[in-house]
């Protein structure tokens, strides 16, 4: 049986900085507006940073659709699932905000990360404030094992100098333009301080 939670801390905390994936999940206010649902990983990119408060980092590589909500509704929805232990999902309904390479708050938050997470093609760091914490079972999520996170991101944007990510993001389609036609990533990609 699911339940609803304050703040994220103790046992929840725990789960949520022990798992290696977690899915966010945000939509535009037009209901003729796609629904946007995006696995995140690479280990340290997630951090906890006070009891409703999460941040985690946003790379480039696909589309903006997740900043482009964000930034017309703030909406967004974070699911973790075990897929090993007992079998547990932790979802956080809040509000998000990106912060992005010229923000003076940026380089403050890269702090709250493990060092080196922050490497190539890094775009922004996302805030979310919780405003509903809640678990529930995990009986249909299969039993999977973790066998490490994928290079291959990292490789290819750690072989990119900034001015080189900047073109790459400014010639991407749905990166400054959302598929909906919402302000995405804000071009040009400002340096990373």
């Amino acid at each position: 049986m699911g339940k609803t939670y304050e703040r994220i801390d103790g046992r929840l905390r725990s789960f949520i900085e022990s798992q290696p994936v977690f899915f966010t999940a945000t939509a535009p206010l037009s209901d003729e507006g796609h629904v946007n649902l995006s696995p995140k990983g690479r280990a340290g990119t997630l951090a906890v940073l006070d009891d409703r408060t999460l941040a985690y980092l946003d790379f480039g590589g696909s589309h903006a659709e997740t900043i482009a909500h964000l930034r017309e509704n703030g909406r967004i929805t974070l699911m973790w699932c075990a897929f090993t232990g007992p079998p547990t999902v932790v979802r956080v309904h809040g509000r998000g905000e990106p912060v992005f390479r010229d923000d003076p708050r940026f380089a403050d938050l890269l702090g709250h990360f493990e060092p080196g997470a922050d490497g190539g093609g890094l775009r922004a760091v996302v805030l979310v404030r919780a405003e509903r914490v809640s678990d529930s079972c995990g009986f249909a999520v299969p039993v999977m094992e973790y066998r490490g996170d994928r290079a291959l991101h990292a490789d290819y944007f750690d072989r990119k100098s900034d001015p080189e990510f900047a073109e790459y993001c400014a010639k991407k389609e749905y990166v400054g333009v959302s598929v909906d036609g919402l302000p995405g990533l804000p071009l040009p990609l400002p340096p990373r301080p």
